[in-house]
């Protein structure tokens, strides 16, 4: 039988606020609330709104060599992180394609490596693998913490008087450890939403009161619960990748645009090798942005064309609630990939004109940088 799936500290809530909850990555999640995707997307991008995402994996690095086995394990060059910043990476496997992405955290003694929730499991395995080598404990914290994501233009004002950190001072892709609701708690500036906000670690104990603290300091804000639909469109109007969709153990960093990620001159890490030949040679596809030229909604699997022929499959699409037309992420052949190239999305079996874009397709967040 399969495995039942899990729930997260706030489950409870979620169905007390009348979501639609669905199976997700392992997890019973809320997909929508009653005020709707378009709704929950809208009031995230103009004010707030507050994401429960538990489901995510965190892994504590510790002892010995921890540095040695974080470079190992990851494409960016932690080396040049300071106490107290985050950065994006990927975790490849020793061909090159991608294990998963994820935060990596630094703190004065230890890593905290952030993985996706359908991922964890093998991330996690596959990171111990490599820990003896570095003398390393992975700790997977997951089991124990809950995670919160308030995001908007408005979420320094909702959150700062609920902690005793200074928000101010928290820059994009850094944190600071502190009190929140009086409770101990990890405060990052970080989010996949392409707006200002933070993502706040805590024990699951004080999951749900936060969660409800939250969204009674956030109430003349206009502050909304979001689930998974506006969490999918909020991040492809700013061309993140997801994983499973855009980014897979099938695709390298290079091929999904996360050259700038990728640091071959760091010295040896998993992957490293076929990673340099790949850019050597040259990569043959390559994961692009593009906009729909006529009206069009694109999904997932979707058939790309240029030239006249079958070149791809959009593996996200959407018709952005911000900007009013189809947009989305596709693998074309490298000699598609340059921006204005004219492709077509195949819809209903007609072929749609779509140009490719460099994302974000959205450009007005209210990120800090």
């Amino acid at each position: 039988m399969p495995e039942e799936n899990k729930r997260t500290p706030i489950y409870e809530e979620h169905v007390r606020l009348g979501a639609k909850v669905i199976p997700f990555a392992g997890y019973l999640m809320p997909v929508n609330y009653p005020a709707g995707i378009v709704a929950e997307h809208n009031a995230v991008r103009k004010r707030a709104g507050l994401f429960d995402v538990s489901h995510m994996g965190e892994l504590d690095i510790r002892g010995g060599d921890a540095l040695g086995l974080v470079q190992q394990v990851v494409t960016n060059d932690v080396s040049t992180m300071t106490i107290g910043q985050c950065q994006y990476s990927v975790i490849c496997q020793e061909d090159g394609t991608a294990l998963d992405d994820c935060i990596v955290y630094r703190f004065p003694d230890h890593y905290m490596i952030v993985v996706n929730a359908s991922n964890q499991d093998k991330d996690r395995e596959w990171i111990r693998k490599f820990a003896p080598r570095f003398g390393t404990q992975v700790i997977d914290r997951g089991p124990e913490t809950a995670l919160l994501a308030l995001q908007g233009p408005a979420s320094q004002r909702i959150l700062q008087p609920l902690t005793d950190v200074e928000l101010e001072e928290v820059e994009y892709y850094h944190f600071a450890e502190g009190k929140v609701i009086g409770h101990d708690a990890i405060i990052s500036r970080t989010g996949y939403t392409g707006e200002d906000g933070f993502e706040l670690y805590i024990a699951n104990e004080i999951a749900v009161e936060l969660w409800r603290r939250l969204l009674e300091a956030g109430q003349a804000e206009g502050i909304l619960p979001i689930g998974l639909g506006a969490r999918d469109s909020l991040r492809l109007e700013v061309g993140y990748a997801l994983y499973g969709n855009d980014l897979d153990e099938s695709h390298t960093p290079l091929e999904a645009g996360l050259g700038w990620v990728t640091k071959l001159d760091k010295g040896d890490f998993n992957g490293a090798a076929a990673l340099r030949a790949q850019k050597e040679k040259g990569v043959v596809q390559r994961l692009v942005g593009f906009e729909m030229k006529e009206r069009g909604f694109p999904r997932h699997g979707y058939t790309v064309r240029w030239n006249g022929e079958p070149s791809g499959a959009v593996t996200s699409g959407l018709l952005s609630p911000t900007l009013d037309r189809g947009v989305g992420l596709a693998y074309v052949p490298a000699g598609a990939a340059r921006p204005g190239t004219a492709i077509e999305i195949v819809i209903r079996d007609k072929a749609i004109p779509a140009e490719v874009v460099r994302p974000p397709f959205y450009k007005d967040g209210s990120i800090r940088h």
